[in-house]
């Protein structure tokens, strides 16, 4: 036994080894190795996440155990905010849903605000869908009263909260998904995925009635739970995932419906649902962009967050502070236009102009 353990190590040294004669590894190698107790999910940009010898050894397998043994401690503190209804539904499905989120004539003046308003917007191209973003930040929201009453609605918020299991300052936009805009491979995000390895959090005010074959979002019941079936298929797919498909390769893996069947879950749900319906979701569990059968429109306020699943407590989320909170996005935007200017990293997002949410594509081309 202590010779098998022996040569395990040894093994694993020499794994590490390999990883530090990389190019520039003198620079990367400690980063890379910070990196296990961070968000970063990619298996090809990072060779210590990516590993073969150390995933099979259960590298990715312990960063998901614990990633959602801390999760499930800090809804724990972040409970008493829900009521028992809604904490029952949610550890059954992975979401929370709530239908007429806001009184009628309050969701009429959002509606009017969200859609009626001209506002600097940004776009990106995946296959056949473009997905134009409108930042709520401090360059918006002074023009949108409607809007500023929404986020500053604590039950908005604890749901927000207790879902992605910190107290965070959401990125927030009104986001449009522009099907079938072009003759073009399907849009990626119509197959079914987890978007990293851990507990985070979406949401979506739906602005628009939303149809069944019209690009719904789509979400697998119960695939939240990190169940024993589901932590050894996370561990068999860290195995091969920097060889693996594109998105699965840097950390968004794919999962087959034979798979979801052999993990013990059901179909996916389809949220085809009407305007003014929350839905709020832990996008560690299996969902997707439904597809859609015809060229069409879908318009919401769309809020994400994603912590560093290893910290122990709820709150000091730095984004959160008073001179951060409303500029995060024109922040993370800036940053994205600089690196591309120094031709370290192509920016998916082009600024289109000013544009109503429901408005025609215009980054139709790459």
């Amino acid at each position: 036994m202590l010779k098998k353990r022996l040569e395990a190590l040894g093994s694993l040294f020499d794994e590490y080894q390999r990883i530090a004669q990389q190019k520039h590894a003198w620079v990367k190698l400690p980063l890379w190795t910070l990196a296990v107790l961070s968000s970063a999910s990619s298996f090809i940009d990072n060779p210590v996440l990516g590993s073969t010898v150390f995933n099979q050894a259960g590298l990715h397998a312990w960063r998901v155990k614990t990633a959602a043994q801390l999760a499930m401690r800090r809804r724990g503190k972040l409970a008493k905010h829900l009521s028992t209804d809604e904490l029952a539904f949610f550890e059954k499905n992975g979401f929370i849903i709530k239908e007429n989120f806001l009184p009628d004539d309050t969701f009429a003046l959002l509606e009017q605000e969200l859609l009626g308003t001209e506002l600097p917007a940004r776009e990106t191209l995946q296959g056949n869908t473009v997905t134009r973003r409108i930042p709520l930040d401090y360059r918006t929201l002074p023009q949108l009263p409607q809007a500023q009453q929404l986020i500053a609605q604590s039950n908005f918020q604890h749901l927000i909260n207790y879902v992605g299991s910190f107290k965070v300052q959401p990125m927030l936009y009104v986001q449009t998904i522009l099907s079938q805009v072009r003759k073009a491979n399907e849009d990626p995000q119509t197959s079914l995925h987890a978007d990293t390895f851990h507990s985070s959090v979406k949401a979506w005010l739906f602005l628009t009635d939303v149809v069944e074959d019209e690009g719904p979002f789509v979400y697998v019941p119960g695939s939240h739970q990190l169940t024993p079936a589901r932590l050894e298929w996370e561990k068999q797919r860290s195995i091969h995932a920097a060889t693996a498909d594109r998105m699965s390769a840097r950390g968004s893996l794919r999962v087959s419906a034979a798979e979801l069947t052999q993990l013990g879950l059901p179909a996916p749900k389809v949220f085809a649902v009407k305007k003014n319906t929350l839905v709020v979701a832990d996008t560690f569990g299996f969902h997707a962009r439904g597809k859609s059968s015809r060229p069409s429109t879908r318009i919401e306020v769309w809020a994400f967050a994603r912590r560093n699943p290893f910290l122990p407590w709820v709150g000091c989320d730095p984004l959160a502070l008073p001179f951060l909170q409303d500029k995060v996005i024109p922040l993370y935007w800036w940053l994205l236009d600089e690196l591309e200017k120094r031709e370290w990293r192509k920016n998916p997002w082009r600024a289109v102009g000013q544009l109503r949410a429901g408005d025609s594509a215009r980054f139709t081309q790459k």
